[in-house]
């Protein structure tokens, strides 16, 4: 007797043959698709509270536990090196047990260095606390996975720009949190150095919560969780071995680490300066400069999902091509504001203009990269994700290591270095070259296809037992990535049966 196969669910939002979503409905709940992707920008977001609920307090910390000029940097330095490792830990665990879990678990385990904030009693345990909190920020990795498994190629850019944007709406957000909540509970009769501690109970609650709203009510992929995918046959379980060499061989990844570390590891370093330094530099009072830092991050509500709607319709328009042209010029554009940020310190109206501004460009490029990181790799999707992520946590280790730590340079001189940095960093944009669909710099090659190029990340035997399937769909449905012509023709182009022999997919 034959067997037929089961039938796909039915969704309340369209999907393609893949099931995912091919429309993006911000305001809906629909499971699971958008209910994944609330979940998953919520506890992005309360992470990046967290990790950054000490900054706004920092003149009350410092003078508190008698931080120095180099404490204070070895501690931001700290907040964002743990996540290096985390993020590629959790690219990993992604491939392999699945986005919500792998998300739940790195959220609840930093909860508890979260609370230990308000308990700490010198230089060397602030720096820990911060550490500790740090390694939460690598649930954007399980983020940018969980969109890019629940939403189609058309969709991919806006879906991730979104989940990241509105998740690092966290930094502003938590520049306006913080203060508030220190300035309640003074009212309520507390000393100013008891105050502050009670304040990070809040961010605290905050991850918490959010951790066991992931667990409950979220979905790895659009027809389940990883375990009933891979117990009923569904999904193929891959080996940590074969994940790891698709990842480390395929160079596309290292170019876009690298891009990233100058446009979200700045981002982050700012995070990390930018309330000390309008409050020390221009003479204003907490409040003011917390407000002032506000904006930097709360631009995310639109500038970093523009740069992912961006990408998408740059990607409608002139295929991959355009996706690239488009970081390149964004994150240029970014590093020329970024210097000139740094030579308009004598006027405080001007720095706040120029910071807004630079914000939106750093933060559009952060989406322009996710619009991209999607189509690098199927196989090692999570542990790429994790590597560009990844990449962003190095270059603010870096940038804080270089030009913000121990005094060596004025603040306002290290944000004009920065932005030379991003100039040179964003170069490299320009050797990213897919075969089937071109780079910057050139057009495709002539008869590569998206099915040469994926497939050829599985062996004969793997692809003989039917492993690249969801690889082979992924392929058909990635074909406007052409560009305009590439869409209107036939999708058969595109297409080679499943047991022909791919071209190396590094190539």
């Amino acid at each position: 007797m034959e067997v037929q196969a089961a039938p796909k669910a039915k969704f309340r939002i369209p999907v393609d043959d893949d099931s995912k979503a091919t429309e993006f409905w911000l305001f809906s709940f629909a499971r699971p698709h958008m209910s994944a992707f609330h979940l998953s920008w919520f506890s992005f977001f309360c992470c990046f509270v967290s990790t950054f609920a000490a900054p706004p307090l920092m003149p009350l910390i410092r003078d508190n536990l008698g931080l120095t000029a180099k404490d204070i940097g070895n501690a931001g330095v700290a907040s964002v090196s743990g996540a290096v490792f985390a993020r590629l830990a959790m690219g990993t665990a992604c491939d392999l047990v699945g986005p919500r879990l792998a998300s739940a678990a790195i959220i609840l385990l930093t909860t508890p260095a979260v609370y230990c904030t308000s308990i700490i009693n010198s230089a060397s345990s602030f720096l820990l606390a911060r550490f500790f909190t740090g390694f939460s920020l690598a649930s954007f990795v399980s983020t940018q996975f969980w969109m890019s498994s629940m939403f189609s190629a058309p969709k991919v850019g806006l879906a991730n720009g979104v989940a990241g944007g509105w998740g690092n709406l966290g930094g502003g957000a938590v520049q306006l949190l913080m203060p508030f909540v220190f300035e309640a509970v003074r009212k309520m009769g507390s000393t100013k150095f008891v105050a502050w501690r009670v304040a990070f109970f809040i961010p605290g609650i905050m991850q918490t919560v959010s951790a066991i709203a992931v667990l409950a009510l979220g979905q790895d992929m659009p027809d389940g969780n990883y375990r009933k995918l891979h117990k009923s046959g569904e999904m193929h379980k891959d080996s940590f071995g074969n994940v790891l060499r698709h990842a480390v061989t395929n160079y596309r990844a290292w170019i876009l680490a690298l891009t990233y570390g100058y446009s979200f590891g700045v981002e982050l370093a700012v995070d990390n300066i930018v309330a000390e330094y309008f409050y020390d530099r221009f003479d204003v009072n907490l409040k003011t400069a917390g407000l002032i830092a506000a904006t930097f991050g709360l631009a995310n509500i639109v500038s970093r999902p523009g740069g992912g709607l961006m990408s998408d319709w740059l990607s409608q328009r002139y295929g991959m091509r355009g996706r690239l042209w488009g970081l390149w010029v964004m994150q240029t554009i970014g590093g020329v504001l970024c210097v000139v940020l740094g030579i308009v310190d004598y006027s405080f109206g001007a720095s706040v203009a120029v910071m807004i501004l630079f914000s939106l460009f750093c933060q559009a490029a952060c989406g322009l990269t996710f619009g991209i990181v999607p189509f690098v790799s199927r196989r090692s999707l999570g542990l790429i994700s994790g590597m560009t992520g990844g990449g962003g946590n190095v270059g603010a280790v870096l940038t804080q290591v270089i030009f913000f730590r121990g005094g060596k340079y004025k603040t306002e001189t290290g944000i004009m270095y920065m932005g030379i940095m991003i100039l040179a960093c964003t170069l490299p944009v320009a050797f990213i070259y897919f075969p089937q669909w071109g780079g910057m710099l050139a057009g495709p090659r002539k008869g590569a296809t998206a099915d040469d190029y994926y497939n050829g990340e599985w062996t004969a035997e793997e692809r003989e037992k039917g492993y690249n399937a969801a690889t082979k769909r992924f392929a058909e449905n990635s074909v406007r990535e052409g560009g305009r012509w590439a869409a209107s023709g036939s999708r058969s182009r595109h297409t080679v049966p499943v047991d022909s022999s791919p071209a190396p997919a590094n190539v």
